[in-house]
């Protein structure tokens, strides 16, 4: 069977950064601090939405878990949050969770849900060379889903996949501000350059939302110029589409809600208030306990 792409996933028409009046609470949706780059991205598009923010810190991070503990949580925590926060719109800034349920939460939902995937379309038209690198997590380098948008979108050209939870954890240090050194970054995305065909790699899809906190270092260490691409605005637009027409402004916007307690996370809630979210509350009543052993790396 084959796979049915939302218009947010193809979209590759370029952004004209024109701020959109609309109006409406988003929440964004990620196991960690990575889908803040989403929420940034939603925040320039619409300065009137309230954009709000989730961390299922009680299960961090997805990059390493099993299909089957994930198929079981995300549609549970993204009912549950829903019921808290009562958005217009639910965005999963995270491919690992998108690429594997994204129907399931939009089964217990009522309001409509915007998933991420990788921009494989848009890098398959951007590269010169015919060679696209796919930096993500495990996860989502195993994912069906994912051999099926290159199936269907890059079928051309040569696609080398990574698969890296180092790069997640240096992502995150680096948003609670810690010096890294470079030569950490060189090596988390070294595998795609040293593979069979990595010194054609022109272009390379960012396929975790937490990589472009980091994307100033992955440039500088990278061994030949490259360009580096994500999905953040095409979600942003994707956001903005699905926006319900009746919803109104209600609120500005900041607050977080964790599934583990804030003092648990003392991190998260750092970066958190960093980018804009200085209200971290705990969301009652959702497991936090593990519900499946990790899948090997």
């Amino acid at each position: 069977m084959r796979l049915v792409f939302p218009q947010m996933l193809t979209d590759t028409l370029p952004s004209n950064f024109m701020p959109s009046p609309a109006r409406g609470r988003v929440l964004v949706f990620d196991s960690g601090v990575g889908g803040l780059t989403v929420a940034e991205e939603i925040r320039a598009l619409g300065p009137a939405l309230g954009i709000h923010y989730s961390a299922d810190s009680g299960f961090f991070p997805y990059g390493d878990k099993s299909d089957e503990a994930l198929r079981d949580r995300l549609p549970k925590v993204a009912r549950r949050l829903v019921e808290y926060v009562r958005p217009d719109v639910f965005v999963i800034a995270c491919n690992t969770a998108s690429t594997l349920a994204l129907p399931d939460v939009r089964a217990v939902l009522d309001i409509p849900v915007v998933g991420t995937v990788p921009a494989i379309k848009p890098a398959a038209q951007l590269t010169r060379t015919g060679t696209v690198g796919l930096l993500a997590t495990p996860g989502t380098i195993r994912r069906a889903y994912t051999a099926e948008l290159i199936d269907t979108f890059a079928r051309d050209i040569q696609v080398i996949m990574h698969g890296s939870i180092e790069l997640v954890k240096l992502a995150e240090a680096h948003a609670r501000g810690e010096d890294l050194p470079v030569e950490a970054f060189a090596a988390a995305q070294a595998p795609l350059f040293e593979a069979p065909g990595g010194d054609r790699i022109d272009t390379i899809v960012l396929a975790c939302t937490h990589f472009p906190l980091v994307r100033a270092q992955l440039v500088a260490s990278a061994p030949q110029p490259v360009s580096y691409i994500d999905s953040g605005a095409a979600i942003a637009r994707q956001t903005i589409r699905v926006l319900p027409p009746d919803t109104e402004g209600r609120g500005l916007g900041g607050h977080a809600w964790l599934t583990s307690p804030p003092e648990e996370a003392p991190d998260l809630a750092l970066v958190l208030r960093r980018y804009g979210f200085p209200d971290i509350q705990s969301v009652a009543d959702v497991p936090i306990e593990m519900t499946s052993a990790p899948t090997a790396l």
